[in-house]
């Protein structure tokens, strides 16, 4: 039907061959084998030129709806046999990257078989303009005009303390408890300072016994049961003998966005995992 249609608007064998990129002869078969199957001839040969006959005008737009939707199909196979196949490398904090993407991933790669995905744990947020990540997991939003940003949710955040060092302590009651007790916290915690003050406690960097910017290390503290920290809902849920405390406080949730890179947002591999992952974190904020 191809060479049928080739022929049609192109008026020869020979054009409609470089079309088609094809030979003279093939598409002379084509048309031969078409002509058979309608019993009828297609085109009268005028010189060197292929002239339509009536049948072959009748029956022209058919030929043409039925081409495009071939085309189409093609497209979306070729797209979905590429979308399935290949490297993703995502870029995500670290709480992110050991809680949140793990059991996201595992349903990635039960639906992607042949998506292999590089997970780098950073809270740098230049490493997609450095292109060493194609997709990024980000706590703020991006500013740069090269990257499409996608809000999914919001994570939400509590105030944790094993269930072992609570043992034969009192349970906080308010925020001015809180000082009563061993306090992990950031290095870098003005915005903690901050929170608590708006709270009606005034307190400093000192009321903390441990202090550290690695989220991780200051989740383990807290397992460990050094005292009481902060970390996400979405990681509190997952950890059975850690206790929410004060659940109750205005802790202001921060916005999740999901970043990609604007000259390779349409490679369909790349394409497939971000959708997938839009969906599926917001989904889980959704649910914790």
């Amino acid at each position: 039907m191809r060479s049928f249609v080739a022929v049609m608007n192109e008026g020869s064998l020979q054009a409609a061959a470089r079309k088609l990129r094809s030979s003279q002869p093939t598409i002379g078969r084509h048309v031969a084998l078409l002509e058979q199957q309608l019993g009828s001839v297609l085109f009268e040969r005028v010189g060197r030129q292929l002239m339509p006959t009536d049948l072959a005008h009748s029956i022209a737009e058919h030929a043409r709806v039925m081409e495009a939707s071939a085309n189409a199909i093609g497209f979306a196979l070729t797209a979905k046999n590429q979308a399935t196949t290949g490297t993703v490398r995502i870029s995500a904090s670290q709480t992110s990257a050991c809680y949140l993407l793990p059991p996201i991933l595992k349903k990635l790669r039960e639906k992607e078989p042949g998506i292999a995905i590089e997970l780098v744990a950073s809270n740098e947020i230049s490493d997609l303009l450095r292109r060493e990540a194609d997709i990024a997991v980000r706590l703020v939003k991006p500013e740069q005009d090269s990257l499409i940003s996608r809000r999914l949710g919001e994570v939400t955040i509590g105030i944790y303390a094993h269930k072992n060092y609570l043992q034969g302590r009192q349970i906080p009651q308010s925020p001015a408890d809180l000082l009563t007790h061993d306090m992990i916290g950031f290095d870098s915690c003005g915005n903690i300072i901050l929170g608590f003050k708006m709270l009606g406690v005034e307190l400093d960097k000192n009321a903390f016994l441990l202090r550290t910017d690695d989220h991780i290390a200051l989740l383990h503290a807290v397992k460990a049961g050094m005292g009481i920290g902060f970390t996400t809902t979405y990681v509190g849920r997952r950890e059975p003998d850690l206790q929410r405390l004060l659940p109750e406080l205005p802790i202001t949730p921060m916005p999740v966005w999901l970043t990609v890179h604007r000259e390779i947002r349409n490679n369909p591999c790349i394409r497939r995992v971000y959708d997938f992952l839009a969906e599926a974190i917001a989904e889980e904020l959704r649910e914790t």
